[in-house]
């Protein structure tokens, strides 16, 4: 058969990791493809870049149109990350007849409407297993292997970052800034990590996870999101304290009627409280995880590195070996994505949701405070599960010391209000801290 020729646009670290697959090893990718994945060219910022792969000469251009133009280009990947310049990257190289690989989240979440349409009016394919999970195959076991079955539940640790930091303040008893400057070091977290620590990156993962899974193209906006960096080591010992782990999971659950028909979505990012012994509370480090339910199936946990170069590689270049088999076409046509193809299932508000609550107060050391809290609670149909006071030193003088509150299951919305009276009381000294557990 011909070769499929690729170009890469875009040779930073995932990039360089699939020329370095597709350069070293052509044999066995050619065996498992049916034919030679063949890398005809490499668009990139600056040609003098020092680059950790050896690149055969005359691949490298700085020249879109070189590879929008050559009508020997069958595929293109595009790691080049960022939205705007690669949006209309992508639209270009779809109009000119390339099909697209791409790991780029970001795109996706924001743009995926505009591109799947693009690919579907000009009759190309786009893959996209790198855009979640780095080297989980998490895409094509929700639109292959559990073909079979509505899936009722996600839960993720979707960000290597934010489960580095929050191990190392569980296991060392590191601060937050602490971990967060190992992070950087280490080259898990970038110089600025805000999108992966504000919980932004998990909620990008979330919304493609959501489309696969539920056929829901979801607005970023409709995805309540918060991240780590308020998290304090008192917390993370209490946790421990009552037999959790602190982890930021990217979650969604499908409330099905009866008739089985639809359904309504909820979706949010948050640090969630896990049993010890839960799986995804086990998940250390860089890794990644994704707990998935299904109704036929039941549970099932996909493990592994949600990023890097060669594992981000590894998804890259699987997706371009389903393309040269025609697998991926064929996905492609069936699933029809970001088409409004889950138009039965509608959007559940957060605040209707119910969890379990872990609560923090800092109040002050006197009688009737307890009972004051309790009151405010019970008003506002929250119920008290469980309770730890710790003492205040001896022979101190009034000061603010943690009342923690487990709870019953309560809506959200309930449970939030509430905070904004506990909050106001008198005895009450500083904003209140809450997470949901997720037993």
């Amino acid at each position: 058969m011909e070769p499929l020729h690729i170009a890469l646009i875009g040779c930073g670290t995932v990039g360089s990791g699939v020329a370095k697959l597709l350069l070293e090893h052509p044999d066995r990718l050619a065996a498992r493809a049916g034919r030679a994945l063949t890398l005809k060219r490499i668009v990139v910022k600056h040609l003098d870049k020092p680059r950790p792969v050896t690149l055969p000469p005359g691949l490298l251009t700085t020249d879109l149109r070189q590879v929008l133009d050559d009508p020997r280009i069958d595929v293109a990947v595009e790691v080049v990350g960022g939205v705007d310049w690669a949006r209309q990257a992508m639209l270009d190289l779809l109009a000119s007849g390339k099909d697209v690989v791409t790991a780029n989240k970001a795109l996706l979440a924001m743009h995926g409407s505009e591109v799947f349409d693009a690919g579907r009016r000009h009759g190309q394919t786009i893959a996209f297993e790198a855009s979640v999970g780095g080297g989980i195959p998490i895409i094509g076991a929700l639109s292959h292997g559990l073909a079979a079955n509505q899936i009722l539940s996600l839960q993720g640790i979707l960000n290597g970052t934010c489960n580095f930091i929050l191990t190392g303040m569980s296991e060392t008893g590191s601060s937050y800034a602490d971990a967060l400057a190992l992070a950087q070091k280490l080259g898990y977290a970038e110089a600025d990590p805000t999108l992966d620590v504000d919980g932004t990156d998990s909620a990008h993962k979330l919304a493609i996870l959501a489309q696969i899974a539920f056929g829901v193209n979801v607005p970023l906006d409709a995805i309540l999101c918060r991240g780590v960096s308020d998290i304090q080591q008192d917390d993370i010992r209490y946790a421990k304290e009552l037999g959790y782990t602190i982890k930021l999971l990217a979650e969604a659950w499908l409330d099905v009627p009866p008739s089985k028909k639809g359904g309504q979505l909820a979706l949010h990012v948050s640090p969630v409280m896990l049993r010890h012994l839960a799986p995804l509370a086990q998940v250390r480090d860089a890794y990644n995880a994704i707990f998935v339910h299904g109704d036929a199936v039941g549970s099932t946990l996909y493990y592994g590195r949600g990023a890097g170069q060669m594992p981000t590689a590894s998804a890259v270049v699987a997706d371009l070996i389903d393309l040269a088999t025609g697998r991926a076409q064929r996905t492609f046509q069936t699933l029809r994505l970001w088409s409004d193809n889950g138009r039965n299932i509608t959007l559940r508000p957060t605040s209707t949701v119910p969890s379990r609550f872990y609560l923090r107060l800092m109040v002050g050391d006197r009688p009737g405070v307890l009972a004051e809290v309790a009151h405010i609670l019970a008003e506002n149909g929250i119920s008290i599960a469980s309770v730890i006071q710790h003492e205040a030193p001896e022979g101190a003088e009034e000061q603010a010391v943690p009342l923690i509150i487990m709870t019953h299951t309560a809506p959200t919305g309930s449970f939030t209000a509430t905070l904004e009276h506990l909050d106001g009381l008198d005895s009450v000294m500083g904003p209140s801290v809450y997470y949901p557990v997720g037993d």
